[in-house]
């Protein structure tokens, strides 16, 4: 069987000892802060992207030139190795479709897949594929695995004010102006072929309350969390605390995987300063 290596996109939420230990490749996005160009882990960092914010100013996303794919592909696979694309969801970004098309220019054999997820969430799928392929799974397995792992995460984006969103122009400038006057908060989730607003609020009561109901809705159906992701923007570390604890007050699995890091600033510039994805991973299906 041909070694197989795998790829994906910094959009995703790894820790720098899993992307060593499984050595993966990441392809950096772009983003554009001030008039510039940054690319991201090389140039920004994401504590450098949350003081832009701070100071004001609203980034706006690039994907990746075909180029970086182009490279990426030709270098994984110079010694005969085939590649593994899991990049982040085509609702969110162009990403998917330029690594197929840089899949169609190369030798080397590659396999992309279509995450419908990102941060967290594409990390559990990666990681996913990392483990499967120390144990000798083929990438139809490992295909069917990653559906499961789809099918098994929840990505809640909690959102505190709406100036990258009016920016980006998913939301109009005057329902910006007029939800800022009551200090509206939006949750997000990511679906497979949306992002859709689910609750809305006046206050950051209104996150707590969500994650209550989730994890009265996870109790309920005997479906435990058994991973979790805070990832964040700023966000206050009481806050992240006390949405973690509401989570898993009741959760029957004591002891599970959790961070809580900053996202990557190509979610940055959807969901602005002091947002939180509320990435859980379950037993069981939850869509």
């Amino acid at each position: 069987m041909a070694n197989i290596k795998i790829l994906t996109d910094s959009s995703v939420q790894l820790t720098p000892e899993e992307i060593e230990k499984y050595n993966i490749t990441i392809v950096p996005l772009s983003v554009e802060v001030d008039g510039k160009n940054y690319v991201d882990g090389e140039d920004i960092s994401r504590e450098e992207l949350v003081q832009a914010l701070k100071d004001g100013n609203i980034p706006k996303t690039s994907q990746p030139p075909i180029g970086r794919f182009i490279g990426a592909y030709n270098e994984l696979g110079k010694d005969g190795s085939e590649v593994l694309a899991i990049v982040l969801s085509d609702v969110l970004s162009g990403t998917y479709e330029t690594a197929s098309s840089a899949a169609d220019m190369v030798d080397t054999k590659v396999t992309v897949i279509n995450s419908k997820s990102t941060d967290r969430g594409l990390a559990f799928q990666v990681l996913a594929a990392a483990k499967d392929l120390e144990a000798g799974k083929n990438i139809d397995e490992i295909k069917d695995h990653l559906k499961d792992i789809y099918h098994r995460t929840t990505i809640d984006v909690l959102i505190d004010n709406l100036d990258c969103l009016v920016a980006g122009g998913r939301v109009s400038r005057l329902a910006g102006a007029l939800t800022k006057l009551i200090n509206l908060k939006l949750i997000i989730r990511l679906n497979e072929e949306s992002l859709d607003v689910i609750v809305k609020g006046r206050s950051k009561k209104t996150f707590i309350k969500h994650c209550k109901t989730l994890a009265e809705e996870y109790l309920q159906n005997h479906n435990p969390i058994q991973a979790l992701s805070l990832s964040n923007v700023g966000t206050d570390d009481s806050l992240l605390q006390k949405i973690k604890d509401t989570l898993l007050e009741n959760n029957s699995i004591q002891e599970i995987p959790y961070i809580a890091r900053l996202t990557s600033p190509i979610i940055m510039t959807h969901t602005g300063l002091n947002a939180v994805g509320v990435i859980t991973l379950n037993e069981k299906p939850t869509h």
